[in-house]
């Protein structure tokens, strides 16, 4: 589970006794971006935004003034007289995806050639994958919840090829040399450090909140306490304006007391685990992993112990758009199939390599990956596996990351850079632009690249599915990514005979261009940047626009 990026701003803020606002979240081959049409840069919403637009990533700058993907606008302009031509299978490669879900059970790809049986009914090789596979689980049925970060298992191998150490968690088959282990080396002490130091500040944060909501518990006298009725109070007493002030700047921002719990227990778990060198859980899967090669591993129980990530991913991009409840996914003709290789933690690259490989030989025509990491020591493996994508016209979409980073200078894994040098000609990475717009546009946190990123979609406090047909806000270029995931499909629906490279060269023609305007840069607060700097466009995804060119074309 990755720390969520406004609530890491307001442990830091909160720890140093500042205002708590939001603030930051902690040479490879060119591809050539489309050339953008020439219109005139639309600008964005005229007004500062002070509070979150209801649904506000479905909205469209020009008839809403907030600059969402413009998604209302593309079906009530376009769509409304039309009928998808197909279904399109999106794969969710993933922490797992709660299949009961209200807004999904009926929107799930199921192989029609396997049975719940305990037998491979289709010769595959997965046993009982009706909807999907687990390459993080073991055949007894257990899973992998916790796993290491992949500089913890780097530095493990340094460990003990270097001082003869035993730490479980060394990768086979892998030596760096003196001069990686010691970048490495001071990569992971840094990790332990700032954990332990953000370890303390929510302690200190979550601590500090449990008094203020007694406070104002014995002050109002009840035990159940609402956004409005904190608000409409007028204290005399200083300790319980304090009380209310942060309280209302937590619920203004979405963040919980019950969120700030789980914060403390992730990084908890973090250094216990995944910044752990002894931990290994790998042993569950029970696969040979010094075998790169090996491709049948793991289980069919895809929802795993903890799908909260996958479902929210899952949701933004299908969630059933006519049953009056939850939330509207974008495209209205998917069916998601559901691909487990994601732990809390780093995934490892034989088991991203063959949850791609499961995706393309079972029929996806895209595959959304909302999930990234600093190192790739099988990366070749991966390669292959994207190529085998790029081979058979499976379009991959990536999220660009939520550490401030230009990726430029600090490279995330995996990427459309091929180790033998080339690119990937079926990807698009995603950074996460802000309801707030104008010169909060880019999300604070967001990654960014003006050669690595592609395009910026929609990612700050977006309303998502989270397990037990629940809903909660969620931030993270993980939900911008499905957000392009969920325009592709839509393309590919209504207009069955557009390529890949069609789907693709439209969604980055067509994204709503913001070059010009300045803007605060993702990461510590005070530099500004132009939005044409972070991006390959510099522009937002736009669902209507990309309709209407998918129309123009008389497909």
């Amino acid at each position: 589970m990755k720390p969520l990026p406004v609530l890491v701003a307001f442990a830091f803020a909160f720890s140093a006794c500042a205002p708590i606002t939001p603030a930051s979240a902690p040479a490879p081959t060119r591809v050539e971006a489309p050339t953008p049409p020439p219109t005139p840069e639309r600008p964005a919403a005229t007004e500062p935004l002070e509070v979150v637009p209801d649904r506000w990533w479905l909205l469209d700058a020009a008839t809403d003034a907030v600059v969402g993907a413009s998604v209302d606008r593309a079906y009530s302009e376009i769509l409304s007289q039309k009928q998808p031509r197909r279904q399109v299978v999106v794969a969710i490669i993933d922490s797992g995806v709660d299949i009961t879900h209200e807004d999904l059970d009926d929107v799930l790809w199921t192989n029609d050639d396997e049975v719940a049986n305990g037998r491979d009914d289709d010769g595959n090789g997965y046993v009982d994958d009706v909807h999907g596979w687990n390459f993080i689980g073991g055949p007894d049925g257990r899973h992998v919840d916790d796993d290491t970060y992949e500089v913890t298992r780097l530095h493990a191998t340094c460990e003990n090829q270097q001082r003869g150490a035993t730490h479980a968690a060394a990768l086979p088959g892998i030596t760096p040399t003196a001069a990686e282990c010691t970048e490495i080396a001071a990569e992971f002490a840094g990790m332990r450090a700032e954990n332990e130091q953000m370890l303390a500040q929510v302690r200190q944060m979550d601590a500090a909140v449990t008094t203020f909501v007694a406070l104002l518990r014995q002050h109002m006298g009840t035990d159940s306490l609402t956004v409005e009725g904190v608000r409409a109070l007028a204290p005399v007493q200083t300790d319980v304006r304090q009380a209310q002030q942060i309280y209302l700047q937590l619920a203004d921002n979405d963040i919980t007391p019950t969120m700030i719990r789980n914060e403390v227990e992730r990084i908890e778990s973090l250094l216990e685990n995944g910044l752990n060198p002894d931990f290994n859980p790998r042993g569950i899967v029970g696969d040979d992993y010094a075998d790169r090669t090996q491709r049948v591993y793991g289980n069919a129980g895809v929802t795993g112990p903890d799908a909260s990530h996958g479902t929210g991913v899952a949701g933004i991009v299908a969630a059933e758009r006519e049953n009056d409840i939850g939330v509207e996914g974008i495209a209205d003709a998917v069916r998601i199939m559901t691909i487990r290789a994601v732990p809390n933690g780093d995934e490892r690259d034989k088991d991203v390599a063959n949850a791609i490989r499961y995706a393309v030989d079972n029929g996806a025509d895209i595959i959304n990956m909302s999930f990234g990491k600093a190192y790739s020591p099988n990366k070749d493996v991966v390669d292959a596996a994207v190529r085998h994508a790029e081979e058979q016209g499976v379009l991959l979409i990536h999220a660009a990351g939520n550490d401030a980073k230009d990726l430029a200078a600090e490279t995330n894994f995996p990427n459309r850079y091929y180790e033998t040098g080339g690119a990937a000609s079926n990807w698009i990475e995603v950074g996460a632009s802000s309801w707030e717009g104008r010169e909060q546009l880019a999300a604070n946190f967001s990654n960014f690249g003006s050669e690595q990123v592609d395009v910026f979609a929609p990612g700050a406090t977006i309303l998502a599915a989270t397990p037990g047909d629940d809903y909660a806000p969620n931030s993270g270029t993980s939900f911008a990514a499905p957000v392009v995931t969920g325009v592709a499909a839509l393309l590919m629906a209504y207009y069955p005979d557009l390529s890949v490279a069609d789907v693709r060269r439209i969604i980055l023609e067509s994204a709503t261009r913001y070059a010009d305007q300045v803007v605060a840069a993702p990461g510590p607060p005070g530099r500004q940047v132009r939005f044409g700097e972070l991006s390959a466009t510099g522009a937002v995804v736009n669902a209507y626009e990309a309709v209407r060119m998918a129309e123009q074309t008389g497909r």
